[in-house]
């Protein structure tokens, strides 16, 4: 046997405990086949061989983000304005003024990114329309659960003063504001995109973040449209990383459920999942807390955004049909609900059948009783540690402190035998690059003591996302018969004092470069 290509010349982190450092890897037909020193390879090595030379770098199992949306990121690298990051109103005002000046009269304006903490405050519907007086405009919270949009957008929209929310979602007229399942008054009425229109954002998306490292990704939240496209791109080989899919169930703002979807598995594009939202988001005071939050007038709890016998139910049919499922949770509230829901799973397994095991996305406020049930059923846990790094002022502003040593306590987590896969919920955050994420999950927890160590950061963001997506027979590690996906980088992440200030030399997938300048030449 041969191989198609050698990475040697640098020092490789396999997270295989056979071999946990070595210094070349050899692969063929896109899997890996050796590893060990270039000398121990020397055998493979034929005059059509591929030779790599990392130079010194470091390379590591392709990183991945579990829980990313992909062509959202896309769209806010392409068409939507970007608001992540502004610090004052009249930033807000002032991009969106310019936008508006650049559209045709009627058309709608989108953006995402405003975050009141901030800011200073919320996008008032008044200066919007004076920014925007010829365009509806729809503004997202960076986290994606509230929505401002000026009078004209709420004309469309139907939204009147007397117009009631749907279940799990609020509506703030006077505001112009839509919370949670709200939403869907406007989603139905925005312009509907061309499969074209999902396929450039989705490219833009996944070029985007293996600019950042990463050679596969969980999109957490998709619909039969955007499934389509990801199909095709799949079916024409375009799809440059690979990509996980969890499928929605549940519309915003509707009662009527999408059907399970046709399962699909490729080397490059995976969907055998399902996807529900039980409550809303952490920075923005809308996940499901038992008590009120600080800071917040009128009084609120967050919001709990499904009847947990819905919720048991449509989960029921999912398991059935064998698919896993991951359901985004924060709250206490929510957490009870969906592990009790993922309980009664568990329970309706069929004897002699290994039961499923399911995900939480975020899992932000765990308390000991969540970890242990989450342990005992199996449960992965798919966090952000970008949080702590991006939003933990808004974690304080409207957190009650007896909530905050156990906001995204990874150490928790591990310490109670979760699966842990980190990820960024971008574009959530500004930042996807899961270089910084893992500085996050190591030097800034909310509490002292409840970092990771920099190996098991590492590790969450390769064998973890490997688990929690069931690919964990073919990436994660760097061993024989895994693919060889690899990040390389110019220093070692296990040492450096700063991982997040890393550079990515290089983004393989199948050993191909999609994103590197690493030295390529014949045997």
């Amino acid at each position: 046997m041969s191989a198609d290509v050698v990475y040697y010349g640098g020092q490789v982190h396999t997270l295989d405990g056979r071999q946990p450092t070595v210094q070349a890897v050899a692969a063929r037909g896109g899997r890996v086949v050796a590893t060990g020193t270039l000398e121990d390879l020397r055998g493979l090595i034929t005059p059509s061989t591929r030779l790599h030379d990392l130079a010194g770098a470091v390379a590591v199992p392709g990183l991945n983000d579990a829980h990313v949306h992909v062509w959202k990121v896309g769209q806010l690298q392409t068409t939507s304005l970007d608001l992540r990051g502004l610090t004052s109103l009249d930033d807000v005002y002032r991009r969106v003024q310019e936008r508006a000046a650049t559209l045709a009269p009627g058309q709608w304006l989108v953006g995402r990114g405003w975050n009141e903490a901030l800011l200073g405050g919320r996008p008032a519907v008044a200066a919007l329309d004076a920014a925007s007086p010829r365009n509806p405009l729809l503004l997202t919270r960076t986290c994606a659960h509230i929505h401002v949009l000026n009078s004209e957008a709420l004309r469309r929209a139907g939204v009147t003063a007397d117009t009631a929310a749907p279940a799990g979602g609020e509506i703030d007229f006077a505001g112009g504001l839509l919370y949670e399942t709200a939403f869907g008054l406007a989603l139905r009425v925005l312009p509907t995109p061309a499969q074209a229109d999902l396929e450039g954002w989705i490219l833009a998306g996944l070029q985007h973040l293996a600019r950042r490292g990463l050679t596969s990704v969980t999109d957490p939240a998709v619909d039969a449209p955007l499934y389509a496209a990801y199909r095709a791109l799949d079916a024409a080989g375009r799809l440059p990383i690979r990509v996980n899919l969890l499928y929605m169930r549940r519309p915003d703002g509707e009662s009527a459920t999408y059907p399970l979807p046709e399962r699909h598995h490729s080397a490059f594009l995976r969907c055998d999942s399902v996807k529900f939202f039980a409550d809303g988001g952490l920075s923005g005071a809308t996940a499901a807390l038992s008590v009120p939050y600080r800071n917040v007038e009128p009084e609120s709890r967050g919001f709990l955004r499904f009847d947990t016998d819905d919720l048991y139910a449509l989960a029921l049919e999912a398991q059935r049909a064998g698919f896993r499922i991951g359901t985004h949770a924060i709250g206490d509230v929510a957490m009870d609900q969906v592990l009790g829901v993922y309980r009664r799973l568990h329970r309706d397994t069929p004897a002699g059948e290994t039961p499923i095991r399911h995900r939480i996305e975020h899992f932000g406020l765990a308390e000991p009783r969540h970890l242990q049930l989450a342990r005992e059923l199996g449960v992965h846990a798919v966090p952000q540690a970008i949080f702590l790094h991006e939003l933990r002022g808004n974690f304080l502003r409207y957190l009650p402190d007896p909530y905050l040593p156990r906001t995204y306590n990874l150490r928790a987590m591990l310490d109670a035998g979760l699966n842990v896969a980190l990820s960024s919920d971008g574009p959530v955050v500004r930042e996807v690059s899961p270089l910084v994420g893992l500085q996050a999950a190591v030097q800034e927890p909310m509490t002292p003591g409840a970092g990771l160590t920099p190996l098991e950061a590492l590790r969450a963001y390769t064998v973890g996302g490997a688990l929690a997506q069931g690919d964990d027979d073919n990436r994660g590690r760097l061993r024989p018969g895994h693919w060889a996906d690899l990040t390389v980088l110019n220093g070692d992440p296990l040492t450096h004092p700063a991982p997040g200030e890393l550079q990515v030399l290089g983004t393989v997938v199948a050993a191909r470069e999609v994103n590197a300048p690493i030295d390529a030449r014949p045997a």
